[in-house]
Order: C-alpha cells, then sequence, then structure tokens
C-alpha cells in the first residue's frame, strides 16, 4: 500500500470519529489547532525521558478546552518516538487511591504501534532481542549452546528486575520457562499475574515460580518500575501513561482523597528522583482538582510539587501545568478548515462554493447561539454537524447548506454529561 493510500484511509478514519463525536485514533496533528507550543513542550519532555530519565506533566482545563484530545495528541507523539503507552481513566474502578488497580489498568492498556494488550508481546521482544544479540556473535540459532546462553543472559537482566520485585522477576522467569517448553497455559497466567490480575488463581504455575499472593497495594509501583526497565530493554524509547480525570477523586470520602494525593505525590517524587527511567506521566483534570478545598490544595506537600505562578494573560507550559485555554470561534473556524481539507483527501474535492467561508462563519454563529455563545462547549457538536453538510454536499449536487442547514431543535439532548455540567457554571 502507498502512502497516498495509506494517507486516504486515516483521512476516512478522522472523518468516520468526527461524524461519531470522538476523539480520532490516529492522524491528531492534521487536527489540532493553536497547541503547537505545548505539543513542543511535550515533544521535549519525551526526549528527556527517553534519554534515561523520568518526567511528569499536569493538563489543567475545564470541560470544552480540549484535555482528551491533547492527551491523544501526546499519545500520539509518544508512539511516533517508540514510546509504549498507556491511558488510564481515573473512576470508581480505578481510584488513585488504590495502586493495584493503577497499576493492573496500566498493564491491560500497554499498546505499541502495533500491538494492543501488550504486555506479552513486549516481554517476548525482550527474549527475541537477547537471542538475537547472541545470533549477531555468531551463533547458529539451531545451536543448542543458544538456549543456555539466553538462559544466562535473561537470568542477568533479571537480577536488574529481582532489584524491584522479586516476585516480578520470578513470574517473567517462569513465563520464558513455560513458553519454551509449550506449557502455554503456564506462560498465559504469567502474563496474568504480571499484569496485576487479580484473578489468576493457577496454584500449580505459582509454585512452580515461587510466587505467592498477587501484585499488592505496596508493591504496585515497585513492579511498574520493573515492567518499565523490562519496557527499555526491549528496545522502545520507554512508557508513557497518561491519566484522565483526576478531578473524580475529589468525590470520594476524605480519607480516600487523602491517599489518593498521596499516592500521586509518591509517583511525582519518584519521577523527581528518576526512579523510573524513561516514564513520563500525564495526568488531566479540571480547575478544581488544582485549587478547591476537595483538590490537592489539601494536601500541602501535593500542592507545592504542582502549583504554578500564574502572574498574567501569557501562560507558561514550562511549569508543571499546562494550563489550557477554552476554545473560541476563531479555533473553531480554524479546526473547520483543517476538516474539509481531511474530508478532500477521503472523500474527493470539497465544494468551496458551497462549504464557503461565509457559511462556515454562519454556521459557527448558529450553532453556538444555542448555547448563549458558549463556544467551549460546542466543538465536539460543531464538527460532527460540519461533517453531516459535507456529506450532504457529497451526495446531494442540489444540497444548498446557507439554506437547509439548521440546527436540530432538541440540540440540548445531544450533550454529553460533562458538556451540560459546563453549560450550568458562570463565567
Amino acid at each position: 500500500m502507498s502512502a497516498a493510500d495509506d494517507r486516504k484511509l486515516e483521512s476516512v478514519g478522522l472523518i468516520t470519529a468526527l461524524r461519531r463525536g470522538t476523539v480520532p485514533e490516529a492522524g491528531l496533528s492534521r487536527l489540532a489547532v493553536g497547541l503547537e507550543t505545548e505539543e513542543e513542550v511535550i515533544s521535549s519532555q519525551l526526549s528527556f525521558a527517553a534519554a534515561g530519565h523520568s518526567d511528569c506533566k499536569f493538563l489543567r482545563g475545564e470541560y470544552g478546552s480540549g484535555k482528551t484530545f491533547v492527551i491523544a495528541r501526546a499519545s500520539e507523539i509518544a508512539a511516533g518516538r517508540k514510546f509504549v503507552v498507556s491511558h488510564v481513566v481515573i473512576s470508581p474502578d480505578t481510584p488513585l487511591h488504590k495502586l493495584q488497580a493503577v497499576y493492573a489498568k496500566i498493564c491491560s492498556g500497554l499498546t505499541t504501534p502495533t500491538e494492543t494488550h501488550a504486555l506479552k508481546s513486549i516481554i517476548d521482544t525482550w527474549i527475541f532481542g537477547i537471542e538475537d544479540r547472541l545470533i549477531e556473535t555468531g551463533i547458529d540459532e539451531n545451536d543448542p549452546v543458544l538456549a543456555e546462553l539466553t538462559a544466562k543472559e535473561i537470568e542477568s537482566s533479571l537480577e536488574r528486575v529481582a532489584g524491584f520485585s522479586s516476585g516480578l522477576a520470578a513470574a517473567v522467569r517462569a513465563y520464558y520457562i513455560a513458553n519454551n517448553s509449550g506449557d502455554f497455559a503456564a506462560a498465559q497466567a504469567a502474563i496474568g499475574w504480571i499484569s496485576g490480575d487479580a484473578t489468576v488463581a493457577n496454584r500449580s504455575f505459582k509454585l512452580h515460580a515461587g510466587i505467592r499472593g498477587a501484585v499488592s497495594e505496596t508493591d504496585a509501583l515497585m513492579f511498574l518500575k520493573g515492567i518499565a526497565y523490562l519496557i527499555r530493554q526491549a528496545g522502545f524509547s520507554g512508557l508513557f501513561v497518561s491519566f484522565d480525570e483526576v478531578e473524580t477523586m475529589q468525590n470520594l470520602t476524605r480519607p480516600l482523597r487523602e491517599k489518593g494525593y498521596i499516592n500521586l505525590r509518591q509517583i511525582i517524587d519518584m519521577t523527581d528522583k528518576n526512579e523510573i527511567p524513561g516514564c513520563y506521566f500525564l495526568f488531566a483534570g479540571t480547575p478544581a482538582f488544582f485549587e478547591s478545598a476537595k483538590g490537592i490544595r489539601s494536601l500541602p506537600a501535593l500542592y507545592d510539587r504542582i502549583s504554578i505562578i500564574s502572574d498574567d494573560e501569557f501562560s507558561n507550559p514550562l511549569q508543571t501545568q499546562i494550563v489550557l485555554s477554552k476554545f473560541n470561534a476563531e479555533k473553531l473556524e480554524a479546526a473547520a478548515y483543517k476538516v474539509v481539507d481531511i474530508y478532500s483527501e477521503g472523500f474527493g474535492r470539497v465544494d468551496t462554493a458551497r462549504i464557503s467561508p461565509a457559511f462556515i462563519t454562519a454556521m459557527i454563529a448558529k450553532i453556538t447561539s444555542r448555547f448563549g455563545g458558549r463556544v467551549d462547549v460546542v466543538p465536539r457538536l460543531f464538527l460532527r454537524e460540519f461533517v453531516d453538510v459535507l456529506d450532504k454536499c457529497a451526495l446531494y449536487k442540489n444540497y444548498s447548506p446557507m439554506e437547509k442547514y439548521a440546527f436540530a431543535a432538541d440540540g440540548g439532548a445531544q450533550l454529553k454529561e460533562e458538556e451540560k455540567a459546563v453549560m450550568e457554571v458562570e463565567w
């Protein structure tokens, strides 16, 4: 398949996602508007992490400011730089005060440019890399000595892993042995146990591996350090983990909130001390998470670490927080023209006589008027409606968008819950 074919398929994928009102999985750089500085900062931090360091950043913005898009774009940048990426939505099922659950979610979401649920593939890549390096020294791949030397190299690497967690090292060793002997049930049990799956109850596997229990609250971060080490040993640049909706922690009782904030402080301290080389953590939350009484202000030690100097209208994304501004009409218009270009590449040239600058301006005014001029809550709705207009122009030569387009009378029903919540906030 040619590069042009790949580009066309990416364009089709982008438009298909916009029709559903969701964030596309790929090609986000083609949709990004006004994020050049933020992308540059994140890219710089990723380069720092790839050089064997650890770092973190916080995204701060109201609903409608594009946090989810920026997270997806940052993940795309990281994947392009050969990072393994994982995305965690903080929720009742994955609360920050339960590190075991967070670790399990990270492992289950590990993604490489070619695979999702990639933990097994990452460990395999690490093992194959050892074998390939030995073969390059002149050992024949059919020589029994290769297996012996590979086992020795693996043991040498596992000594480092054991420094993080003896249980993790034992489980990886058990996986390698089971995989080599064709005991795929035991190999799968090992991967499940390593990933923090508490349902792994294979007593035979645990007995042979010499391990007990499961990944616990006290050792979850040590397991994560071991996984990050294996990721780098497998030839990847590092591990990129994004956390969305961290503000949901405010809904918890005070003891659980405080425990979650203490865990967050621990993660930040580990990055500052470079205890997880190659790791980059990105956390996203609303202003309330950073400033309210139930937010991180309730833990001064954490607030001091990630608070920012807010002095004028010139935000500084080099600080711990990237403060995202609200979407405005200019950004919405720029996004519309980007969508026109993408649509043209995916489905054929857009009739710019009908989809004219005048129509785009009028459509933005019309759709935002339904929400009292609140441009910040309508980007998803606007882009979905705009693609619908582009489709109708492509399907019907006699369709006149300036005459026929009308925002649905029940448009409020198309809002997501968080968008409805924003409408209740005065600003």
